[in-house]
């Protein structure tokens, strides 16, 4: 079937460019957070010192998530960019050798040799193009889609801050008790993962069950070690 006929497809991004900052900030500062103030809130402190370190945690994990983010995805670039000269580089200086790899690489698409010759000359004529399709099929990524420092880190600082207020949210509305606070997170850890299963083609349930039940661990282990630590202390 053609395109007239009604026929067509489209793919889910799985670049990762701002779908994986973007997930992995909101959990992680979901989690964090949730955890941070039952570890607190489970040694008996003072509401004001709850507040106080679910704030500090929100604070300093977006800038943390935000700029490793950052950081990672430049080293990245920056890698692949000395990649790419190195490849330019060769296919100046070994044109013929370079020339054989694509049509060995076209033979083992299924391209007799006739033909993957063809296709090797046709490609090597435009330089910018071989260079793409070398680094393409060499490096495992099109170096003219690399995704951006900049989105990555204020994806994934956006996203934990989001993640990170919300166990904050009845705290800060004058609800001085715990039980309000891991509701709301239990409730998030399972949209959240059901959104992510929704975006992946993965089962919502399946995928909102997998988060919560991870990020329930983390929250019971925090509490309690707040609990015992609050209680010896005490």
């Amino acid at each position: 079937m053609t395109a007239a006929s009604g026929w067509t497809h489209r793919h889910r991004d799985v670049s990762g460019g701002w779908l994986r900052p973007t997930v992995f900030g909101a959990v992680d500062g979901l989690v964090t957070n949730a955890a941070l103030i039952a570890g607190v809130g489970g040694s008996g402190v003072e509401v004001h010192a709850i507040v106080l370190t679910g704030l500090a945690g929100l604070v300093a994990g977006a800038f943390s998530m935000g700029t490793g983010e950052y950081v990672s995805v430049t080293n990245q670039n920056e890698l692949v960019a000395a990649e790419v000269a190195l490849e330019a580089d060769m296919l100046q200086r070994f044109p013929q050798e370079e020339l054989a790899e694509l049509v060995e690489r076209f033979q083992s698409y299924g391209a007799d040799l006739d033909t993957a010759q063809r296709m090797a000359d046709a490609v090597s004529h435009d330089p910018a193009q071989a260079l793409q399709i070398h680094t393409r099929d060499e490096l495992g990524v099109d170096p003219q889609d690399l995704p951006s420092p900049v989105l990555a880190g204020a994806a994934s600082f956006v996203a934990f801050s989001l993640g990170a207020i919300l166990p904050l949210i009845p705290y800060l509305l004058g609800v001085a008790s715990l039980i309000p606070s891991l509701a709301i997170s239990c409730v998030a850890l399972f949209a959240g993962g059901a959104v992510v299963g929704r975006l992946t083609g993965r089962p919502m349930l399946h995928s909102g069950l997998r988060q919560l039940a991870l990020g329930a661990v983390s929250v019971a282990v925090t509490y309690a070690v707040g609990h015992l630590i609050g209680t010896s202390v005490a």
